[in-house]
């Protein structure tokens, strides 16, 4: 016993000369500072930053005081005339094209994504959903450029050419596979126990897809929505090839005609650009939590 008792008294008294580092603070021998990582941080912020603040400045200068002044300066007399001016030329009108366009298209795409993906997931169609899921991952591989000229056909046959459903329905076949693949990782996550007591209680597939499946994919259905939803929004391929009236044009294509059109007037364009990327800098703001936890989902496992 006295001889565990001075065992004890030693391994206290070598705990107390020498404590163990806390966790959460750095100790300062074993970890160096990254200021390499830091300083190529801060030199791309930089990069991002200047052109996004040169974009609001001159949007807010009148033409004149452009070409006179430094473009790097905020103007001494700041003027809405832009937006005004930017408003007058039916801005509003192709802002609405673009919001029909991008729900339209974003909507029915992560729907039957999440069904497909839920069926493909828990379903039990063997061989069939085994096939159905080689053919949305094939879709991964197919891009849009290269497909344009069947798509164009296909719509002229259609007969929807010159109309918004020409943009919708190509929008919802290429955002499909990716949709899919993500969001049958994550319902793979959730656990199969879940899915097995509901199925004892009683519940239908259908009532597992709605109650179980979507509360738990939840952030992933918001990541997907989000980058589906600006991936149509920036859509200039489309519109290009399958819109011909100016009054179906939607931003992205009214903005490069708006910039052929008035191509001295550099405030009205910056003041165009403005306009077209606040919708989806306050989706970001709306949407911002679910879809950081969606992305980050599964590093923590």
């Amino acid at each position: 016993m006295a001889t565990v008792t001075a065992s004890e008294a030693a391994q206290a008294a070598e705990v107390q000369a020498h404590p163990r580092p806390r966790r959460g603070r750095r100790s300062g021998k074993g970890e160096r500072r990254n200021w390499l990582g830091g300083a190529v941080g801060w030199v791309w912020l930089l990069i991002v930053i200047v052109p996004i603040y040169w974009i609001v400045v001159t949007s807010f200068k009148t033409q004149a005081n452009y070409f006179i002044t430094n473009p790097m300066v905020p103007p001494s007399d700041p003027t809405l005339a832009n937006y005004r001016f930017v408003v007058d030329e039916g801005f509003v009108g192709y802002f609405v094209n673009s919001v029909i366009v991008t729900l339209g298209a974003t909507v029915p795409a992560v729907a039957v994504s999440f069904m497909a993906a839920y069926a493909i997931v828990r379903g039990t169609g063997g061989r069939f959903l085994r096939l159905t899921n080689s053919l949305f991952l094939l879709g991964l591989a197919i891009p849009l450029q290269a497909v344009i000229i069947p798509v164009y056909l296909i719509i002229i046959k259609l007969q929807l050419y010159d109309t918004l459903m020409a943009i919708i329905l190509p929008s919802i076949a290429f955002a499909i596979p990716l949709s899919v693949l993500v969001l049958g990782n994550f319902i793979r996550d959730v656990p199969r126990e879940l899915f097995e007591s509901m199925r004892m209680d009683g519940a239908s597939e259908w009532s597992m897809l709605w109650r179980l499946a979507l509360p738990l994919t939840r952030p992933a259905l918001v990541t997907v929505s989000i980058y589906q939803g600006l991936t149509v929004w920036n859509n200039f391929l489309l519109p290009l090839i399958l819109i011909q009236s100016p009054d179906k044009r939607p931003l992205p294509l009214a903005l490069w005609a708006f910039q052929g059109q008035y191509g001295v007037n550099v405030p009205a364009i910056a003041a165009s650009v403005v306009l077209t990327t606040l919708p989806i800098l306050i989706l970001y703001a709306i949407g911002r939590r679910q879809l950081l936890s969606g992305l980050t989902a599964g590093f923590g496992k």
